[in-house]
């Protein structure tokens, strides 16, 4: 199975650290975020893993493929370079060849979480879903500055950004299973960015074809601070 990690974002919150590295490539537990994820997929048999990143970031990256030549070259990792932010689903015009027509996982890529997609996978089959959503559980004042998606029951039906009165503590945790179709969604030939949780969710949503997944007993950190980053590094494990 074939998964993608964006990589591609320019970690604004976490700047002054973001000015000298990218955000997926900065350390926890000496292993750069993205190190985490990669292993993550291959842990749930997602063994063919494309990075999708910004071409200013080519130079970090490819010091990053030479520090980690030796854990790379036992992992099928190929990385895809935007030429200009195109949002967190522009870029997949890149990889529409690579992926081949195939199911696929995806995950931003800078923050560390330890989803069961076995069982995620398991759920979108059984909800004969186009795409599924992780959800992760967080405390009330982290959810008024995301994004919370109204259930019923497994079915996504619509989505309020940064509601003043969440209906839960439900958020998406930036991790995805998704059918190729989706990328028929949306016309890769129109300027500025495209976003999947803005131009995918809400059609997949209103086709009753969008589930999602709760994460239990699962952590999830938002490392785009360097608030948050610390906490990480002291309970990532």
């Amino acid at each position: 199975m074939k998964g993608v990690i964006l990589v591609g974002g320019m970690g604004t919150r976490l700047r002054p650290v973001t000015y000298e590295i990218p955000k997926p490539l900065v350390p926890v537990q000496k292993k750069p975020i993205v190190n985490h994820l990669i292993e993550l997929f291959h842990k749930h048999g997602v063994n063919d893993i494309a990075l999708l990143a910004s071409r200013g970031h080519e130079e970090d990256f490819r010091r990053w493929q030479k520090a980690w030549d030796d854990y790379l070259a036992q992992r099928k990792v190929s990385i895809f370079y935007e030429e200009k932010p195109r949002g967190t689903f522009g870029g997949f015009e890149l990889l529409k060849d690579w992926l081949g027509g195939e199911r696929f996982v995806m995950t931003n890529g800078d923050d560390l979480k330890d989803v069961d997609f076995t069982s995620m996978i398991d759920l979108h089959k059984r909800e004969g879903a186009l795409g599924t959503l992780a959800l992760i559980e967080v405390e009330p004042e982290v959810v008024r500055s995301k994004g919370v998606p109204i259930r019923e029951g497994n079915k996504i039906v619509n989505f309020l950004e940064k509601p003043d009165d969440p209906p839960s503590n439900w958020i998406n945790a930036g991790t995805y299973v998704l059918e190729s179709g989706v990328l028929d969604l949306v016309d890769f030939s129109r300027d500025g960015e495209i976003m999947i949780e803005r131009d995918v969710f809400p059609q997949l949503a209103k086709q009753g074809k969008l589930a999602g997944f709760e994460m239990i007993n699962s952590r999830w950190y938002d490392c785009g601070t360097l608030e948050k980053w610390e906490k990480a590094i002291k309970e990532w494990e």
